[in-house]
């Protein structure tokens, strides 16, 4: 069975993505010309979108993982977990976190208020897709990729129980799948 029968809709074509992540490269490199650095991935789901984006960055850069947890299946427990720190010392990079998406910000608000304890440059924010209707931090994206509406999001890194994030484009999954 393929896993396109349980996509309601199809939201990005892998062509829309792959013109997101250049309109998203060519701005931060204009924008981090001269500065040092560091490209933040929030694992698992950002890291096709770390990938994609960072071949767009036509500036030299380091890459570093983080990894937290705040959902169980299709819903965020409010509760963030940290499971994984940076290997590199922060100091002096100015730090762009690459986020799959931006939805109640909860999470992505702990990792910024962790990270700019560390004394870098800056912290800014790139996030593939915001999804502004659920959230519930006061936090905003320095970098949008795609504004979504709320719907239960699957594919291009971004999972239900593990499954999907394989899928080359973005896609709506069919209630029935993550309701059973």
């Amino acid at each position: 069975m393929s896993m396109d029968n349980d996509i309601l809709e199809v939201l990005l074509t892998r062509e829309e993505i792959k013109g997101i992540c250049e309109r998203l490269g060519e701005q931060i490199t204009k924008d981090y010309e001269g500065k040092k650095l560091l490209l933040v991935s929030v694992l698992r789901g950002a890291v096709v979108f770390m990938a994609d984006i960072m071949r767009e960055i036509k500036l030299p850069c380091e890459i570093d993982f983080m990894s937290i947890s705040s959902y169980k299946g299709a819903s965020s427990t409010g509760v963030v977990q940290f499971k994984k720190d940076l290997d590199i010392n922060p100091e002096g990079y100015d730090i762009l976190i690459v986020e799959d998406i931006l939805d109640t910000g909860l999470s992505l608000k702990y990792i910024v208020e962790i990270l700019k304890t560390k004394n870098a440059n800056s912290v800014k924010i790139c996030t593939f897709l915001d999804k502004p209707e659920n959230r519930k931090a006061d936090i905003t994206a320095d970098y949008i990729g795609a504004t979504v509406p709320n719907a239960f999001v699957v594919g291009y890194g971004l999972d239900y129980n593990e499954k999907y994030r394989n899928l080359p484009y973005l896609g709506v999954l069919k209630p029935e799948i993550y309701t059973k």
